[in-house]
């Protein structure tokens, strides 16, 4: 075993960065789907103890006023009326599907995620039918949370009271930065006025969190310009914040400006400068009290601010996920839904649930995906692990551990498996080294 560490990639190029589950999406195929299926029919009770497994409820609304550069989701510009309505009677249906499998009757929700593309594109019309019918089908009165990603642009007095009455509990703005020159550069839909606006009235109506979104390493971002937003940031004194580092996906308009071009290289910051800049921002809330709590979230009082999705996502929750391109978890299965807008919706209204790839993970598999994902929010309970899984995770994964704790990115203290800053602030491509070598795709930034 090697001391030195993994060789750095300095410049940004295109590719995905995080790690959002495990094992990858690349390994999620269709002839799987069946399995899922047949997960479905099974009752909680034979599930491996399902009936305490928590229950929580992800919904892709996919439209958007305009596409972002860097955009990656699954998102539209050119939906009409009508379209976005046929898109809403397919969400119900596909969720009424869900609420009769055994797998999901009678279960309650502790969770629920509005995400995007944008939600607040809706009109407030639109979402009390689709939020009305959603708690017909599955009652929302045990949720803990429930989270609404939000455009400021998008954000009426009007609007924003709805979203409140619909019973959100975090309202979490994609701001990404305070200029206006950077906003516009990267293709971003609204400007900083529509951002003090917006979240003043939400803070004056009283939403018991509001989470600000800033992206590090934008197009044509400067030291100055990121410093200028960190300070507007900490005057805001949001709930909670998170910080991603600029990724530059296959599937971006960055990327296909770069493919026309010819050019290897992204037009954004280079790694070591994103990991300085969201390092400095953590620095200047630290100041302030706020206390970081994962490798892109610090908050403002831990005792009160959660991320129950969160939670729920790393700690091996079923997630049932609905609309189109979104993928969940459900009775031991990872799956993923069409991910264009009319075989999507088609499926539904024939009948079909709408999936389209899945996979059963193993044992082992679940272990790993469990243990990395909760590393990026820098502490493990090996306790807690062995507990769960009856194999502690300082035998499970000895020799990843001592890789990462030689090269001075990890620190093990009795029960908890603790990650430095500086490994926090690049834990993603240091999960590779825990990849089963079939996972194994290359080294990442």
């Amino acid at each position: 075993m090697s001391t030195a560490t993994p060789p750095l990639r300095h410049e940004t190029t295109a590719g995905n960065y995080f790690v959002a589950n495990y094992p990858p999406f690349a390994f999620w195929k269709p002839e799987f789907v069946p399995e899922f299926l047949s997960a479905l029919e099974r009752p909680p009770s034979t599930l491996n103890s399902q009936l305490s497994t928590p229950l929580g409820l992800y919904t892709h609304i996919p439209f958007c006023r305009k596409r972002c550069h860097f955009c990656y989701f699954k998102v539209y510009t050119d939906k009409d009326s009508s379209e976005v309505r046929g898109y809403l009677d397919a969400l119900l249906k596909e969720l009424t599907v869900y609420a009769g499998k055994p797998a999901i009757g009678g279960r309650k929700l502790k969770f629920i995620y509005f995400g995007g593309g944008t939600p607040s594109y809706l009109s407030p019309d639109q979402l009390k039918f689709l939020t009305d019918g959603m708690k017909r089908l599955l009652p929302w009165d045990e949720a803990e949370e429930v989270t609404f990603e939000a455009e400021p642009g998008t954000l009426t007095d009007h609007k924003l009271k709805a979203i409140r009455d619909l019973g959100v509990t975090r309202l979490s703005l994609g701001i990404e930065h305070f200029d206006d020159h950077i906003l516009e550069i990267n293709g971003r839909a609204h400007r900083s006025k529509e951002i003090a606006r917006a979240y003043a009235y939400a803070r004056e109506i009283g939403f018991p969190q509001i989470n600000i979104d800033l992206i590090a390493g934008m197009v044509e971002e400067t030291e100055d310009k990121w410093r200028e937003t960190v300070a507007k940031a900490v005057e805001l004194r949001p709930d909670s914040v998170t910080i991603y580092q600029m990724e530059v996906p296959f599937n971006t308009g960055i990327y296909h400006q770069m493919k026309a071009d010819g050019k290897l290289v992204a037009p954004v910051a280079d790694w070591e400068t994103k990991r300085a800049w969201v390092d400095y921002a953590y620095r200047e809330f630290e100041k302030i009290g706020y206390t970081v709590t994962s490798g892109t979230t610090v908050v403002r009082d831990p005792a009160k601010v959660k991320f129950i999705y969160r939670e729920g996502l790393f700690g091996g929750a079923d997630i049932l996920s609905i609309g189109v391109a979104s993928f969940g978890h459900l009775s031991g299965v990872h799956y993923q839904n069409h991910h264009e807008f009319a075989p999507y919706v088609d499926a539904v209204n024939a009948g079909k649930l709408p999936v389209y790839r899945a996979l059963t993970p193993s044992a082992d598999e679940r272990y790993l995906r469990e243990f990395m994902l909760q590393l990026k929010l820098g502490s493990v309970s090996a306790e807690k692990f062995t507990k769960k899984f009856g194999r502690d995770p300082r035998e499970q994964f000895a020799a990843p551990l001592a890789t990462l704790k030689e090269w001075g990115f990890l620190t093990n203290g009795g029960d908890r498996i603790n990650v430095t800053r500086e490994g926090l602030l690049q834990i993603d491509r240091l999960l590779h080294e825990f990849f089963k070598p079939e996972h194994k795709t290359g080294r990442y930034a």
